[in-house]
């Protein structure tokens, strides 16, 4: 009831909310929305909702800011994480929103190996973190991949995520915000591309679509272009029926794929909710650049051109990287 209670409050909030000219950071940073480069007044932009409370009310009030109740069988893509020390969203917070939804979670195998690159082995990680409690876990890419076609790719045409992705009418795609090794952020678009990668799918990405076999390794910018451009095929498949949440906190610059990544040196931010991943991940980006403290991440998104990413996403036609920002829950 305490629980209820407390949704039913914050989504009264929503009814009195504006476009935000200031915002309070998760950590206690008060920010003028107009050092953030891309945000917008302009009614044209999606919005980027924000809340900086994070808490299974908030998560839940984030979904119901957007509007769109997911039809049919709804896939909750996340991250399994790759170790109980990993940064991946924990049971507690997310298990409201998955249940609200009746999602199942899902994944794909991993092409690097470690502690999910079988079926059997990621199910066995996902049990140990604790996130078989909250739903079921479907592998997409058990039993292979499929293939996505992408139009006015920069660098690819077609991506390949796991077979099991067309037995989904929607997706809530649940990203935990964070720097990354490879691509210098995981954001949205990360999620969609590399997360609904199958293991071939990953692989071909990583190349930039030079091969779907072998390791990983490639060059830095067709693979951000690769990435971009898988993303689009994944939002523009799903239409209108897929949604996005990112949680901004544990902000490692290490991803959730590390099973031992270095400790946060920054506060957490919030929670951001839209429909745009391109806006979304464009938010993100630009609250972490206003943050006084987070020098580290940003050195590691410019390490990688992380950035490059987001300019490529608006080529193709992902999405938005201007958006008009709502602060909910104020």
């Amino acid at each position: 009831m305490k629980k209820l209670l407390s949704v039913i409050l914050l989504l009264c909030a929503l009814c009195t909310t504006a476009f935000a000219e200031t915002l309070v950071t998760n950590g206690g940073v008060t920010l003028d929305t107009s050092v953030l480069p891309y945000c917008t007044q302009d009614e044209s932009a999606p919005v980027v909702y924000f809340i900086s409370d994070i808490s299974p009310e908030s998560l839940v009030a984030a979904y119901q800011a957007l509007g769109v109740e997911l039809p049919g069988k709804v896939g909750v893509k996340m991250s399994t994480g790759e170790s109980e020390r990993s940064s991946y969203l924990r049971p507690a917070l997310i298990s409201d929103l998955i249940h609200l939804v009746d999602g199942t979670i899902v994944e794909c195998n991993t092409a690097y190996g470690g502690s999910r690159a079988s079926t059997a082995m990621h199910r066995q990680q996902a049990k140990d973190n604790g996130l078989l409690d909250v739903a079921d876990l479907d592998i997409l890419d058990e039993e292979g991949s499929m293939e996505i076609p992408i139009e006015n790719g920069v660098r690819i045409s077609v991506d390949y995520v796991g077979s099991h992705f067309a037995n989904y009418d929607s997706f809530l795609v649940l990203t935990h915000f964070k720097g990354h090794a490879m691509a210098g952020f995981g954001g949205a678009i990360k999620n969609i591309s590399i997360g609904f990668g199958s293991s071939m799918g990953k692989v071909w990405i990583h190349s930039g679509g030079t091969k779907k076999s072998g390791g990983i390794w490639g060059t830095q910018d067709p693979f951000l272009e690769a990435m971009a451009d898988a993303a689009k095929g994944v939002d523009t498949y799903m239409g209108d029926n897929i949604l996005y949440i990112s949680v901004m906190n544990r902000l490692s610059v290490d991803c959730d794929c590390d099973g031992s990544p270095a400790e946060p040196d920054m506060h957490d931010i919030g929670i951001l909710a839209s429909t745009d991943p391109l806006a979304i991940d464009q938010a993100a980006i630009d609250l972490v650049y206003a943050m006084p403290d987070s020098a580290s991440l940003i050195r590691r998104i410019e390490r990688q051109n992380g950035l490059y990413t987001l300019a490529v996403g608006e080529q193709n036609g992902l999405g938005s990287r201007s958006y008009r920002l709502v602060v909910l829950g104020e």
